[in-house]
């Protein structure tokens, strides 16, 4: 019988090695830097290459790693007692324009979803509703702000009765966007929908896969827990 073939390595068209290839891709989209200090920090360790190539990297192989991440943390969450999901939107510039990124984020701070709309009605919400919940499943309780919208879409779902609104309650969320409007600022705002719907994806995934809640543990748990991030990740589409 003929052995079955190895599947193709993504990296086998490209010059460089693949451990470059993945931290080009994770200083860019995890840290605050533009594709021009990306560049300059590579440089100072050896590694010359031009800032387009930075963001040919991080647009071929980004989505494709944030997918590896994704899969793993959907399977490894499914079926989770008392899963609390908190959904909120935020306005992004893109053109002079305001868009809305929608988010859901769990009880512990794991950003599942995040979809971008020009609009912030039903039809928004819902879209984006149905998108999480195909994804990751239906949760205990869903923790949203006083938006009509969420109240329609939840109701046409048939899970109104999982809905949850206080003052405070949505801190969650709201403090999750704050990484995200860091990079916002590095990369001088967005210019295409695509774009910001590709960026806010593959964002959110690494910035699971290497959150950590440093103030919520000691020392040694956080070390072993980073140590754990990086070989997973030198291990993403090996």
């Amino acid at each position: 019988m003929p052995r079955p073939r190895k599947p193709a390595s993504p990296f086998r068209y490209f010059n460089s090695s693949p451990e470059v290839i993945r931290l080009v891709v994770m200083m860019y989209v995890r840290f605050p830097l533009s594709l021009r200090n990306v560049e300059d920090l590579l440089f100072e360790r050896g590694i010359d290459i031009c800032h387009e190539t930075v963001r040919l990297w991080w647009n071929r192989f980004g989505p494709m790693f944030a997918a590896d991440i994704r899969r793993q943390r959907v399977q490894a969450m499914r079926g989770v007692q008392h899963w609390r999901w908190h959904l909120d939107e935020m306005y992004v510039k893109l053109n002079g324009e305001m868009v809305y990124l929608w988010r859901a984020v769990d009880h512990e701070g794991e950003i599942l979803e995040s979809y971008i709309t020009k609009t912030r009605d039903k039809a928004a919400a819902l879209t984006f509703m149905k998108k999480a919940l195909r994804r990751h499943g239906s949760p205990a309780a869903i923790t949203t702000d006083g938006l009509r919208s969420y109240r329609a879409a939840m109701s046409e779902l048939g899970c109104a009765d999982k809905q949850e609104i206080g003052r405070w309650a949505n801190n969650r969320v709201e403090n999750s966007h704050l990484p995200f409007r860091r990079r916002e600022r590095a990369m001088l705002r967005f210019r295409q929908m695509k774009t910001l719907q590709k960026f806010a994806s593959v964002h959110a995934s690494l910035h699971n896969h290497f959150n950590q809640e440093r103030h919520l543990t000691d020392r040694q748990t956080y070390k072993e827990r980073r140590s754990a991030a990086f070989a997973e990740w030198s291990n993403l589409a090996a």
